[in-house]
C-alpha cells in the first residue's frame, strides 16, 4: 500500500510541476532557515555546560544600591577579593569557591614581546570547578606557587614553536618571570571566558602585582569573577538569603543597605547577565527566543503556502476521492495517502534544505561571529529533532487538505457540487493573510532597527569621535607625560592629545562619594558621581563645551590636586539650578577636597543605552593609562599614524605598537543590534519570498479556474488593466487585511525593544505607509504576472479550454 501511495504522489508532482516546484522550493528554504536558526540557538543555549559541575557552579554577582533611595546604582559579574575566602569559611555548603582576576599584561619570550589581554590569575583550584583540558603538568600543582603560569596550546605555539615550554619563563610587563607549568586546550567557544593564559593567584601577593593586604582588606575594588561550587542538594536561594547578615558581619554594620550579594548559575552566565562589566560580550536570551520564533514563523509560512496550494488543487482530485471511496476505500487509507504524499515531498525539501544550509552557514558565520558547524546536526539529539520537525511538517502542511479532500460525500463529488465551494475558500484567505502578516510584521521590524542604528550613528554625543586614535599604556600609566605629548604634536597631523583614566565608549565603573558644603563644613551628598581622571588636554583633545567655568589650566597650579570638573547631570542633581551656580563652590570628592572650577555640557560617555551619569573629572596622572590623540583627516592621517608610531617605539620601545579608532570602538558597542538589523532584514526578504511563491501558485490557479470567464469578457469588451485589476484585487485585499492586522503587533513588540535605549528614535507612521508600499508592490508584482498573462490569453483558445 505504501509503495502505491508513493507511486501516486510521484505521479502528481511530476503531472503538476510547477506547483511540486513551488512547494518543494518553498518548504525548503522555511525548513533551510529552520536549521540554520536551530544550529544558532542551540549553540547559545549549551554555554558551559561542557562543565561536568555546571548545575552546581555559581557566579557571585554584587549590585551596589543608592543607600538613600535604594535605586541599583552598579551592577557587577564580580566581587571584592575578600569575599571569596570568607564564603568559603562561613558557608560549609560551598564546596569549592574559587577567585580569579582577569588583566592584560606586556609577556617576553626571547626577542619577542607580546601585549596579551586574556590573562587570568587563577586560584590553584580553579581545576575542581571548570572544566580545562590539561595537556602537560600537574592541574593539583600547576598553579599551587607563586610566578607560575599556564599557556593554552596556541600560545605555547606562538611563544615557544615546536619546544616544549615546560619549565620555561615568560617575561611579565618588563618586572618579573613567570614559570611555565602547564599547558591546557582553549576552552571550547561555548564558555563565557577563553583565556589564553593562568597565572597562579598567588602571584598578586606581591606588592608590584596587587598585595597580600589588599586581598584580604580590599573591599572597594570589584574585579574578581569568583565561583562557588555547592555541595549537592544545596539549595542557593537559602544561601542568598544569609548573604546581608554575612555582609554585616564581615564588612560593616548596615552594609547590605548598600551592597547586595547574589548567585547566578553558570549556565545562565551568558544569556541571562545584565552586568556592567564582563570579561567577553554576552549573549541575550531575548534574541534566542525573538530567532526561535522567527525560524518557527518562516517554517509556518512555508507550511501554509503548501496548505493553500494543495486545498486550491483539491477540486482537480475530488473526482479522484469520490472514486476511490466507490470502491471501498476507507477514509483513514485515504487520509494515509495525503500524508504521504505530503511527507514524501518534506523529505525532497529536506535534501534541498540542507543544500541550502551548507551554502549559507560560512555567512551565519560572519554575521553571528560563532563557529558553527554542520557537525552538530550529527548530534543524536540535534538528528531526533530534525527528523521530528521534518515529520510534523510534513503532517501540519498535509493534514487540512488530507482531512478536507477526505470529508467529500462521493455522490456530490461525482455530481460536481463542490467545485464552487472549493474555489471561495475561507480558509485559504485565512492562511495568505496569516503568512503576509509574518512577512510584514519582520518588515516593520527591519525598517524600525535600521532606523535606531541610524538615530545612533547620527546622535550628537557631545564630543567629536571621528579622527581620534586610543593608545593604552600596559601599567596604566605615562612617565613625563608632558613630554610625550609635545613629541607627539611636533607633527603637524597630530591636533591634540590628552589623557584619562577611561574613554568614550567605556564604561564609567568607579565611583566614589561626594560631599558639598553645608554651613562652615562639608557634608557628604545623597548623590553618587562617576569618576574620571583626565588631564588639562582631554577636553580639547574631544572639543568638548563647556557649559560654565574652564578647563583646568597649567596657570593654575592648585588645579592638579584641589579642583574638578562636574558635567551638567552632577550639578543639577548636587542642587544648584544651572550650571553658573557651581563655579567656585567648595566640592569633595572621595578624599579630595577642593571647588568646581568648570561644568562641561553633558556628554554621552557610555552606551546610549544608559542614560547619562552624573560625572567628577579630577586629574590623577598616575591612573591616566588611556591616551587619546586628535589627527587630521584625509592624507594627513596616514601622516600622523606613521609619526605615532614612531615616537610610541621610542618613548615604550618595550611594548608593541597598537592602536584603535574611537569611532571604531562605538560601532562595537551596537554589534549585536546590526547583526540583527542583517538578520531581520535577511529573515523578512526570505519570509516575503515563500510568501511570494504561494502567491504565484494562487494566482496561477485562480487564472486558470477562471480561464473562460476570462474568454467572455475579452469578448464582451473588457480591457487588460481591467481583467489585471479583476484577477488581482481579491489577493491584494488579503495583502491590506495582513497589513492592519500585523501592523499594531509589530509596534508594540519594536516599541518594547526601543525600551532597551534610554535615548531612541520614535516609531513613525511613514515605517508603516513603507511597509504598505513594499508589501502591495511585492505582491502586485507577483500576483499581476500571471493575470497579465491570462489577460493577453486568445480568447478564443480561452473559450475552448475544458
Amino acid at each position: 500500500m505504501l509503495r502505491n501511495y508513493l507511486k501516486i504522489a510521484f505521479r502528481n508532482l511530476l503531472k503538476h510541476k510547477t506547483f511540486g516546484f513551488i512547494n518543494i522550493v518553498g518548504v525548503a528554504i522555511g525548513l533551510a532557515c529552520f536549521l540554520l536558526i536551530a544550529l544558532y540557538v542551540r549553540d547559545e543555549i549549551s554555554f558551559d555546560r561542557y562543565n561536568a559541575k555546571a548545575d552546581r557552579t555559581y557566579r557571585v554577582l554584587r549590585t551596589f544600591l543608592n543607600s538613600n533611595d535604594g535605586t541599583v546604582e552598579l551592577k557587577l559579574g564580580t566581587v571584592a577579593p575578600p569575599f571569596g575566602p570568607l564564603i568559603k569559611q562561613d558557608f560549609p555548603q560551598a564546596e569549592e569557591v574559587v577567585r580569579t582576576l582577569g588583566t592584560n599584561s606586556l609577556l617576553k619570550y626571547g626577542e619577542h614581546t607580546y601585549n596579551e589581554n586574556k590573562v587570568l590569575f587563577a586560584e590553584e583550584n580553579i581545576f575542581k570547578v571548570l572544566d580545562f583540558k590539561v595537556i602537560s603538568g600537574d592541574p593539583a600543582k600547576a598553579l599551587a606557587r607563586p610566578f607560575s603560569i599556564m599557556l593554552s596550546r596556541p600560545m605555547a605555539e606562538k611563544y615557544f614553536g615546536k619546544e616544549s615550554p615546560m619549565g620555561k619563563s615568560l617575561k611579565s610587563n618588563n618586572q618579573f618571570e613567570l614559570m611555565v607549568t602547564g599547558v591546557f586546550e582553549p576552552l571550547p567557544a561555548q564558555s563565557h571566558i577563553h583565556p589564553d593564559f593562568l597565572v597562579s593567584f598567588t602571584t598578586l601577593n606581591d606588592n608590584r602585582v596587587y598585595g597580600a593586604e589588599g586581598l584580604r582588606t580590599n573591599w572597594g575594588n570589584n574585579s574578581f569573577l569568583t565561583y562557588v561550587l555547592l555541595a549537592p542538594g544545596t539549595d542557593p536561594a537559602k544561601l542568598v538569603k544569609a548573604f546581608p547578615a554575612f555582609q554585616n558581619r564581615r564588612i560593616e554594620p548596615k552594609a547590605s543597605t548598600y551592597s547586595v550579594l547574589n548567585l547566578q548559575k553558570l549556565t545562565d552566565v551568558h544569556l541571562r547577565s545584565d552586568t556592567d562589566d564582563a570579561l567577553e560580550a554576552d549573549g541575550d536570551i531575548r534574541y534566542v527566543y525573538m530567532f526561535s520564533a522567527i525560524g518557527l514563523f518562516i517554517l509556518l509560512i512555508a507550511c501554509i503556502n503548501y496548505m493553500n496550494l494543495a486545498t486550491a488543487r483539491s477540486a482537480g482530485r475530488a473526482k479522484e476521492v469520490g472514486m476511490r471511496k466507490v470502491v471501498g476505500a476507507h477514509r483513514g487509507q485515504l487520509v494515509s495517502q495525503f500524508l504521504s504524499e505530503s511527507i514524501l515531498l518534506v523529505v525532497f525539501a529536506l535534501s534541498l534544505a540542507l543544500i541550502l544550509v551548507v551554502l549559507c552557514l560560512p555567512f551565519l558565520n560572519d554575521f553571528t561571529q560563532k563557529q558553527l558547524t554542520l557537525v552538530q546536526l550529527k548530534h543524536p539529539v540535534f538528528l531526533g529533532i530534525v527528523a521530528g520537525i521534518t515529520l510534523l511538517t510534513g503532517l501540519v502542511s498535509g493534514s487540512y487538505p488530507a482531512f478536507f479532500l477526505t470529508s467529500f460525500q462521493p455522490i456530490s463529488v461525482l455530481k460536481g457540487k463542490i467545485a464552487s465551494a472549493m474555489r471561495t475558500g475561507r480558509f485559504r484567505q485565512a492562511l495568505v493573510v496569516t503568512q503576509f502578516a509574518i512577512a510584514v510584521a519582520l518588515i516593520i521590524s527591519t525598517i524600525v532597527v535600521y532606523n535606531q542604528m541610524d538615530f545612533i550613528r547620527n546622535y550628537k554625543l557631545g564630543y567629536q569621535k571621528d579622527q581620534i586614535v586610543l593608545l593604552r599604556t600596559v601599567d596604566d600609566s605615562t612617565t613625563n607625560s608632558e613630554a610625550l605629548k609635545q613629541e607627539l604634536k611636533s607633527n603637524s597631523a597630530v591636533l591634540e592629545v590628552g589623557l584619562s583614566s577611561r574613554i568614550p565608549s567605556g564604561r564609567l565603573l568607579d565611583s566614589w562619594d561626594a560631599y558639598v558644603a553645608k554651613g562652615d563644613s562639608m557634608a557628604p551628598s545623597k548623590v553618587i558621581l562617576k569618576a574620571l581622571s583626565i588631564d588639562h588636554d582631554f577636553i580639547p583633545a574631544y572639543s568638548m563645551k563647556m557649559a560654565a567655568g574652564r578647563n583646568f589650566s597649567r596657570a593654575y597650579t592648585t588645579d592638579d590636586t584641589a579642583a574638578f570638573i562636574i558635567n551638567e547631570t552632577a550639578a543639577r542633581m548636587l542642587g544648584w539650578k544651572n550650571p553658573e551656580q557651581a563655579i567656585g563652590k567648595p566640592f569633595g570628592y572621595g578624599q579630595r577636597r577642593g571647588q568646581v572650577v568648570g561644568v562641561t555640557k553633558d556628554f554621552h560617555f557610555e552606551s546610549l543605552r544608559q542614560a547619562i551619569p552624573p560625572i567628577a573629572m579630577f586629574m590623577l596622572p598616575e591612573r591616566n593609562g588611556w591616551i587619546s590623540i586628535r589627527v587630521a583627516g584625509g592624507t594627513g592621517l596616514q601622516t600622523a599614524l606613521t609619526h605615532i608610531e614612531s615616537v610610541w617605539k621610542r618613548r615604550f620601545s618595550n611594548q608593541p605598537f597598537s592602536y584603535e579608532f574611537l569611532d571604531q570602538r562605538f560601532g562595537r558597542l551596537y554589534t549585536t543590534e546590526q547583526t540583527q538589523q542583517k538578520l531581520f532584514g535577511i529573515f523578512a526578504g526570505i519570509a516575503i519570498l515563500i510568501s511570494c511563491l504561494g502567491l504565484f501558485g494562487l494566482s496561477m490557479f485562480m487564472a486558470e479556474q477562471r480561464t473562460k470567464e476570462i474568454g467572455i469578457r475579452k469578448v464582451l469588451g473588457a480591457s487588460t488593466p481591467g481583467l489585471v485589476a479583476l484577477l488581482s484585487k481579491d489577493l491584494l485585499k488579503l495583502v491590506l487585511i495582513a497589513l492592519v492586522l500585523a501592523s499594531p503587533v509589530a509596534w508594540w513588540a519594536m516599541s518594547q525593544w526601543l525600551e532597551g535605549f534610554v535615548y531612541r528614535t520614535s516609531i513613525s507612521p511613514w515605517v508603516f505607509i513603507l511597509t504598505a508600499v513594499i508589501a502591495i508592490a511585492i505582491a502586485f508584482a507577483t500576483v499581476s504576472f500571471q493575470s497579465i498573462k491570462a489577460a493577453l490569453m486568445n480568447p478564443v483558445k480561452s473559450l475552448k479550454t475544458e
